[in-house]
């Protein structure tokens, strides 16, 4: 198939969300929309299971996840084990001993600061360790079903590869993208990229041929395609 070196059609976000929906059908959820299909969709839980993902591979997220949340899935029930447990309950995740240390804090701080509530803003957020925008924004998204952009590597570079925005990193493409995608796509772009990006247009030689969006692709910064 000749592929085009610039798109053919004017880039059409409702259109692009269109086709991106049947595209990532056949594949994986991303974690924490799979988490939430499974029953944990609690601010509480999404928060928890963000920070689990850092650097974590969605399959080993899950399955983390999923073995800590048979255990603890409130903040007092979480708070309230040994540091040296949460470390076992994490086992596979990048970073445990971390990762334990900042779960059981957040866990203590939102009983004992915030009623056992988990904060919905991203100030509340952030104001505890190991919480950034990424992390933050999902727990919104997803927990609390309140729009915010969550960027991984897959939205940068998927909305930079389109040309629907240019920006060199994944902070400034979540400022970019602020100001131009509708709100209402805030939290499925995640949703949809996610996989989008680990199985059609990935890193390395992305599968343009049978892409459903070369047509309104620019396919910026692509050399080698399948």
């Amino acid at each position: 198939m000749s592929l085009q070196s610039a798109a053919s059609q004017t880039f059409d976000i409702d259109e692009a969300f269109r086709r991106l929906r049947i595209a990532v059908a056949p594949y994986p959820k991303a974690a924490m929309f799979e988490l939430r299909d499974r029953g944990h969709a609690s601010p509480f839980e999404q928060l928890v299971a963000s920070l689990i993902s850092a650097r974590t591979r969605d399959e080993t997220t899950l399955a983390v996840a999923e073995r800590l949340f048979a255990v603890a899935r409130t903040p007092a029930a979480m708070a309230a084990l040994p540091e040296e447990r949460l470390v076992e309950l994490l086992h596979g995740a990048t970073f445990p001993e971390p990762k334990a240390r900042d779960i059981r804090d957040l866990s203590r701080r939102i009983v004992d600061e915030q009623d056992g509530e988990v904060p919905d803003t991203p100030d509340g957020l952030m104001r505890f360790r190991g919480v950034g925008p990424k992390i933050a924004a999902l727990t919104l998204a997803v927990g609390f079903d309140i729009p915010a952009l969550a960027v991984d590597i897959h939205v940068h570079r998927v909305t930079n590869r389109w040309g629907y925005v240019s920006a060199r990193t994944p902070e400034k493409t979540m400022a970019a993208l602020l100001a131009v995608l509708p709100k209402r796509y805030w939290v499925e772009i995640n949703e949809r990229l996610v996989p989008f990006g680990k199985w059609i247009c990935t890193g390395e030689r992305p599968r343009c041929s049978d892409c459903p969006l070369l047509s309104m692709c620019a396919r910026v910064g692509v050399t080698q395609s399948r």
